[in-house]
């Protein structure tokens, strides 16, 4: 006897896998791609619009608007104007960690000497103001600290890192916006670019003072040596004078002899 055996039914629709859509990978390959290509784009602009020494930059509206560690709302154009040679900007990757507090405070150490020639000292990170006062506080720093929790002055310098963070450096603009330092480099390094700046604003100064000093002294000495002409004209004439007086009187014995 033949046993018959039930065929086994086809799957319904419902448990049957989806079928894969053709182009769907090739698809979805552009579309990774394109989200992509932005990142390094930015990052090209920026670099593309990092100022260089020797430029001079437009203040207004230059890396927006930040706040000082007291909350009050301020921007590089205001900081220069109320500057008396320019401004000094270090920045910091994030406030009371070892190599910030070692940064922050060689500046404090060397706060005197730094801002003798007119330069305003500024700390730049993307901390709060509460981190940014209690850093400030704690070290006793002498110095503003500023705020820029977009990272908008940061980036307009060429201090921001890719894709988020801070690279530490210093940069220097002066009253007249002309940019007199961009400078990646360790807690010293940032320190030393501000001290060869001081020097060199120094001697420039120097030199000035020397050379309105030999301007005024000039025409002393042109007068003295017209002085001296005027008196020698006056000793000639005398002994013309005398001379002639001489020669008259000769002449008269001459006669009555």
């Amino acid at each position: 006897m033949v046993e018959l055996r039930k065929r086994p039914e086809p799957p319904s629709a419902a448990s049957q896998p989806p079928l894969k859509k053709s182009g769907s990978s090739t698809s979805a390959k552009p579309r990774s791609e394109s989200s992509k290509a932005p990142t390094p784009s930015v990052d090209r602009a920026e670099e593309s619009r990092k100022p260089a020494v020797g430029d001079t930059i437009q203040l207004e509206g230059f890396g927006g608007e930040i706040e000082t560690q007291d909350g009050e709302r301020t921007n590089l154009k205001k900081l220069v104007d109320d500057s008396q040679s320019g401004v000094v900007l270090f920045t910091y990757p994030k406030a009371s960690t070892p190599g910030c507090t070692t940064q922050a405070c060689l500046f404090r150490d060397e706060f005197s000497p730094l801002t003798a020639t007119g330069y305003s000292i500024f700390g730049l990170s993307s901390d709060s103001p509460k981190s940014n006062t209690t850093f400030k506080t704690k070290q006793r720093l002498p110095f503003t600290l500023l705020c820029d929790s977009n990272a908008t002055l940061i980036a307009a310098i060429g201090m921001r890192k890719s894709p988020k963070g801070i690279v530490r450096g210093v940069f220097v603009v002066s009253k007249a916006s002309k940019v007199e330092a961009v400078e990646p480099g360790g807690p010293a390094a940032t320190v030393e670019a501000v001290r060869r700046l001081v020097k060199s604003a120094r001697a420039s100064s120097s030199e000035r003072v020397t050379n309105v000093v030999d301007a005024r002294e000039t025409p002393k000495d042109e007068n003295s040596k017209a002085g001296n002409a005027s008196l020698a004209g006056d000793d000639s004439a005398e002994v013309r004078a005398d001379t002639a007086a001489e020669v008259a009187d000769t002449a008269e014995k001459l006669d009555e002899a």
